[in-house]
């Protein structure tokens, strides 16, 4: 038998059990103590961006992720007790069991440091958790994750049975759903505790006694009566010697008939967990059959008139074949505005829906679509709710490339990745060298240095030229002044055939390139491509353009070359690529610049 081997990535952890309100830079904070940080990760909703409970952080060196694990495991973070654990991004080591061992019977002050710190030492352990209740209390039971299969048998052998704060412990391996589910089948099948109910409240011990005494010899029975404010009720548990007499017991009296019109309940003695589990299968089963007979048959209609009621539905509802049934829903005597109406046939509720939908009935129009469950009703809306979100990054962005629209990831109201500015940058291209990217003092343009902000309160996203209206948000600071802007926007409406204000954001409606180029080569510099710039957070975008603008700039005009460049900036970014591109056309726009720099210049001189 081949064992799994750990193939964890060494320097990812996983840090689970945080509080919703933590976040990368809390993170951050905390863990780049233990060495440098790659990057840091919250995961999120998908739609109210609420936190998880869980995240992701990526060191430079295995070491520091060890040293973070050993030291900071089970630290409290608002309140919390984090848990730190080793990232393994293929499940395989987790959903096969090995080194997998489960605790129960565990005393209710034992948290997942306590057994953490009772279990390691036995091997190293890839993760530890005490099962907790929804206020944080521990239900009882646990598990410990061994890194090999050994230290897991060790640990069974040397703690099983072993009292931990004065209650006796049972440790065993991990067993999986299905594996449960096979024990408990063959539980059933071997049973020796009887549970009994509807037996009256007239029956006597005695009787009880020798109703079962029958079917084989009885260690034990006892009757429990129950009172609650208006009922009394009685049942009872009977344990026989074998087995085959539990099973004969169970026969012969389940069903049968000591109170007239209610028949005896005789069988098998489960535990509540239990119960409620085969109870959950049963009515999730119940569940399934009914939509499965519904499927395609059941309206729901919505905007419903007040006056509507189910007879006034059904009227409206009958002329297009048999229904079956018809419900308004109601809230105190008053309608909610939706309700059902079930056909006989799909066909007749398809033309039900063709012929109903957007018909108005009483004052409103009616919105009538096949029933849908609550999860393939949140599951569609997801799908629209990103869909739309993507087609609005695509029109805010206005990129373009031959094979059609970009579509980039959809990416969190707010920074998602908290990330160490002297960190090194990971290239995409196996055979490139690394690029080490420069400290904020060393930059060889500082002008371009945490000068950069989002600009969501800007309307339209697309960067356009901008005057010196104070109240106007910019993104790049420090570059010229108001009245350099406005001369650079004066220069560009001598060929432009549209007009520019002096004292607002203005916009110049360019039209898209057939093309964006494939790629953009600098040299020392990772390729940008229009596929990466449109992926990246809006705020980085300038960033990564002008971190290739200003060394071509600087070849030509060392002096002014911080300036240019940010006035560059100010352009669309698919005109931005083009020029990267394409050198004759910026070497036009860095004169166009200049000029318009000089002129300035002259114009204060005066």
């Amino acid at each position: 038998m081949n064992q799994l081997v750990p193939t964890y990535p060494m320097a990812s952890l996983y840090v689970g059990d945080l509080h919703h309100d933590v976040t990368e830079a809390m993170l951050f904070e905390k863990f780049s103590t233990a060495g440098p940080i790659l990057s840091i990760r919250v995961c999120r909703d998908l739609i109210t961006r609420r936190s998880l409970g869980y995240a992701y952080i990526n060191f430079q060196q295995p070491a520091d992720a060890e040293r973070a694990l050993d030291t900071m495991n089970f630290d409290l973070m608002k309140g919390r007790p984090i848990r730190i654990m080793w990232s393994q991004r293929d499940p395989s080591l987790r959903k096969s069991g090995v080194g997998n061992v489960f605790i129960k019977n565990l005393d209710h002050s034992i948290d997942n440091k306590a057994m953490y710190d009772t279990f390691s030492a036995f091997g190293n352990i890839l993760s530890c958790k005490v099962a907790q209740t929804e206020n944080g209390s521990s239900k009882g039971y646990g598990f410990v994750h061994f890194e090999t299969e050994e230290a897991a048998k060790k640990s069974i052998e040397k703690v099983n049975g072993m009292l931990l704060n004065g209650k006796k412990v049972y440790v065993g391996p991990f067993m999986s759903s299905k594996e449960r589910e096979k024990e408990l089948g063959d539980k059933v099948k071997l049973f020796t505790n009887v549970y009994v109910k509807n037996f009256g409240l007239d029956l006597t011990e005695e009787q009880f006694l020798n109703m079962f005494t029958q079917y084989g010899q009885i260690t034990s029975y006892k009757i429990i009566n129950k009172e609650s404010e208006k009922t009394i009720s009685r049942f009872g548990f009977v344990s026989f010697e074998t087995a085959e007499a539990a099973e004969a017991a169970v026969k012969a009296l389940n069903g049968k008939e000591l109170i007239e019109g209610k028949p005896l309940y005789v069988g098998r003695a489960q535990k509540k967990a239990e119960r409620q589990q085969e109870l959950k299968r049963h009515f999730e089963a119940l569940k399934i059959e009914r939509l499965s007979r519904y499927q395609g048959i059941n309206l729901y209609i919505k905007n419903l008139d007040d006056t509507i009621d189910d007879e006034r539905l059904r009227k409206e509802f009958s002329q297009f074949g048999t229904i079956t049934s018809v419900k308004v829903m109601m809230d105190e005597g008053r309608t909610k505005g939706f309700g059902f109406v079930c056909f006989s046939s799909p066909e007749e509720a398809t033309k039900a829906v063709t012929e109903m939908n957007g018909r108005i009935v009483g004052s409103k129009p009616l919105y009538v679509a096949l029933a849908q469950r609550r999860e393939e009703r949140k599951a569609h809306l997801t799908s629209q709710y990103m869909q739309r979100m993507t087609n609005m990054r695509i029109q805010q962005m206005g990129q373009f490339v031959p094979g059609g629209f970009i579509q980039p990831t959809i990416q969190a109201p707010q920074q998602r990745f908290y990330t160490n500015p002297q960190m090194s940058i990971r290239t995409r291209w196996p055979n490139q060298a690394p690029v080490r990217a420069a400290p904020p003092t060393q930059s060889p343009y500082p002008f371009m240095a945490n000068t950069y902000r989002p600009i969501a309160q800007v309307p339209n996203q697309n960067m356009a030229i901008r005057s010196g209206n104070a109240h106007v948000p910019r993104p790049i600071t420090g570059r010229q002044s108001p009245q350099e802007q406005q001369t650079f926007a004066q220069q560009r409406n001598k060929s432009a055939p549209f007009k520019y204000a002096a004292n607002v954001r203005n916009q110049q409606p360019q039209a898209m390139p057939a093309a964006l180029p494939a790629a953009v080569r600098i040299q020392g510099m990772e390729p940008l491509t229009a596929s990466m710039l449109a992926s990246a957070p809006l705020h980085e975008q300038k960033q990564m353009l002008g971190e290739r603008l200003f060394p071509l700039i600087q070849s030509m005009y060392p002096d002014l070359a911080s300036k240019i460049t940010g006035m560059l900036l100010e352009i669309d970014n698919a005109e931005l690529l083009h020029m990267l591109e394409h050198g004759e056309s910026l070497k036009s726009k860095v004169e166009e610049a200049v000029a318009v720099l000089q002129a300035h210049q002259a114009a204060v001189k005066k």
